[in-house]
């Protein structure tokens, strides 16, 4: 089967739908939402009856797709239109904020708290990192990351964003965080940034840092050493904002520790206490346990679950 994804083209939306559609063996084609330049679009006036296609660039549902999926909030209210013009059934991602009844499927973190028939609620983000995916990353890093024979902490950042902030002043505690851990375990530590993290921020912390056997890897696409500090690092730390990185790193067999940042937000804060007792994160400090633990991946859950509802979904049109 294959499935046209619709969504704005953020790294962590297009992971987890690529993630979903690849671990579900569908094939796939990606239709990013750009919206035109100084268009005025709003959820509200869609609700009002406004058509939302004339606020993007054109998108191309192909002939052969067999569904849609949307992405996000913005994403949802897309795909809703092409799936109606197109007469496709749409599988949202995350809570789309608008009604539920618009997709045959809305595949949700159970932070979002949505209810009904159509809903199915899942502890992590849909990813793609999988066993296999983590073999082949160390083949390709392990001689580029291991440099020696202490082991390695792992540092996936993320960035200020609604809710929080990562500035300067969050990365000073963070990186003397770090120091005292990797001195207290003898350990030696690789950091790389998300396209969010601010510049100055992570200059602080490569000032305070470099001393003690620390590296910052800034590599982007083929270069991207993300899945390698996974696939070969000892344990692992992230900061709070990112469902999308804790559940990556999740998915691997090494203790997470969440580093904290400025500001809040209730559905984070409900997500890693989710997290927190099914005893796989914990909070990032110098008495973290480095002990390998057991992986923790609803992606699969919510592949059996689109393949049973595609597959009640044909047999009803049948």
């Amino acid at each position: 089967m294959h499935a046209t994804l619709i969504a704005e083209n953020y790294a962590g939306m297009l992971s987890q739908g690529r993630g979903l559609l690849e671990r579900a063996g569908f094939s796939w084609d990606f239709q990013p939402v750009n919206f035109k330049k100084n268009s005025s679009f709003s959820s509200l006036k869609f609700r009002l009856g406004a058509d939302p296609l004339k606020y993007v660039n054109p998108l191309t549902v192909k002939a052969e797709s067999d569904f849609l999926v949307s992405i996000g909030g913005k994403g949802a209210i897309i795909g809703k239109a092409l799936g109606s013009i197109c007469k496709l059934p749409v599988i949202q991602i995350q809570n789309p904020r608008i009604s539920l009844k618009n997709f045959a499927l809305v595949i949700a973190n159970h932070h979002d708290k949505l209810k009904g028939e159509n809903v199915f609620a899942i502890r992590t983000a849909l990813h793609g990192v999988t066993d296999q995916a983590l073999l082949q990353a160390r083949h390709k890093w392990f001689s580029r990351l291991i440099g020696g024979e202490s082991k390695i902490l792992g540092v996936l950042l993320g960035g200020s964003n609604g809710r929080y902030v990562f500035g300067e002043k969050e990365a000073v505690f963070i990186a003397h965080q770090i120091q005292a851990f990797i001195t207290a375990h003898n350990m030696s530590c690789i950091i790389t940034p998300s396209r969010r993290t601010d510049p100055r921020a992570l200059n602080r912390m490569e000032k305070i840092l470099t001393p003690y056997n620390v590296r910052i890897l800034k590599g982007e696409g083929e270069d991207n050493p993300y899945l390698g500090i996974l696939a070969c690092s000892d344990c692992l730390a992230v900061t709070e904002d990112s469902v999308s990185m804790i559940s990556e790193a999740i998915a691997t067999r090494l203790p997470v520790g969440i580093l904290p940042l400025s500001g809040q937000s209730s559905r984070l804060k409900y997500f890693i206490n989710i997290l927190k007792t099914e005893n796989r994160v914990t909070s990032f400090g110098v008495n973290m346990k480095i002990n390998h633990t057991e992986k923790l991946d609803d992606t699969p859950l919510a592949v059996e679950e689109i393949k049973r509802r595609i597959f009640l979904l044909r047999k009803s049109l049948a």
